[in-house]
C-alpha cells in the first residue's frame, strides 16, 4: 500500500473521452492524458502520484484493463509505484526500456505500433532517444505529442531546443516524418506533454498552427 500521499487535484475532462491530469513535478511539470477508448483505455505518461490521481484512475478504468504509454523518459515520473497499484502493462519505445528496471509487464516497439484500441504510435527521436507520439484517430482525432512539440503561445505549439534535447537535427527530421505519417484526411488537435501554461488557459492546440511553424524551431537555455 502507498501511504501519506498528497491529496492532489483530479483530472479535467477536456473533450469527450479525453482527460488531462495536473502537472507532475516528478516529470518537470509534464502533463499526463487519459484516453477513454475501448476495449483498452490508455494513460499517456505518468500523472502525479496523489490520492486524487489514484481515485480518478480507478473511476475512469471502471474495472477495465488499461495500458500506460510513455512518450519519453521525461514522462516516467513515479511509474513503478503507480503500476504497483494497477498492474497495467507499460508500452515504451525500445531505446528507453532500460530506464524501467523492475517494471512488469513492460512491452516495447521499434518504429510504430497500434494498440488494441487502435491508437497509433510513431517513434519520433529528438527530445530523447525513445520519444514517440500517439495519434487517436477519428472520431477523436487528437495527437498526443509528448515533448516533441511544446506550447509557445496561446493556441500554438513548436519544437523547442534546450539543454536536455537529445538530438536537435533528428527532432526536426521526426517532425517532417510526422507530417507525412498523419493521414491526409486528418487535422488532429495537438495535446502536448509539457508547458501547458503557455497556452494561456487552453489545453489543445491547432494542427494547422503547428504546420506553419514546424521548420522554425525555438531555442531555450
Amino acid at each position: 500500500m502507498i501511504s501519506a500521499l498528497e491529496q492532489g487535484r483530479p483530472p479535467q475532462q477536456i473533450q469527450d473521452k479525453v482527460w488531462l491530469f495536473p502537472p507532475n513535478k516528478d516529470c518537470r511539470g509534464g502533463s499526463s492524458w487519459w484516453v477513454d477508448v475501448e476495449p483498452e483505455p490508455v494513460l499517456i505518461d505518468c500523472p502525479p502520484l496523489t490520492e486524487a490521481t489514484l481515485h480518478a484512475l480507478r473511476e475512469l478504468a471502471s474495472d477495465r484493463q488499461a495500458r500506460i504509454v510513455l512518450t519519453s523518459r521525461e514522462g516516467h515520473g513515479r511509474l513503478r509505484r503507480l503500476q504497483e497499484q494497477f498492474e497495467w502493462p507499460v508500452l515504451v519505445q525500445e531505446q528507453e526500456a532500460y530506464l524501467l528496471p523492475g517494471v512488469h509487464p513492460l512491452e516495447t516497439f521499434v518504429d510504430s505500433h497500434i494498440t488494441t484500441s487502435g491508437l497509433r504510435l510513431l517513434w519520433t527521436p529528438g527530445p530523447t532517444p525513445g520519444s514517440c507520439v500517439v495519434h487517436a484517430p477519428r472520431p477523436l482525432d487528437v495527437l498526443f505529442c509528448g515533448r516533441l512539440l511544446v506550447p509557445v503561445q496561446k493556441g500554438q505549439l513548436a519544437p523547442l531546443r534546450h539543454r536536455r534535447t537529445f538530438h536537435w537535427p533528428r527532432q526536426l527530421q521526426s517532425l517532417q516524418h510526422l507530417r507525412s505519417w498523419i493521414p491526409q484526411e486528418c487535422s488532429p488537435a495537438l495535446a502536448s506533454g509539457a508547458g501547458l501554461g503557455a497556452l494561456r488557459g487552453g489545453r489543445l492546440a491547432s494542427f494547422d498552427r503547428w504546420s506553419r511553424t514546424e521548420s522554425e524551431g525555438l531555442s531555450k537555455d
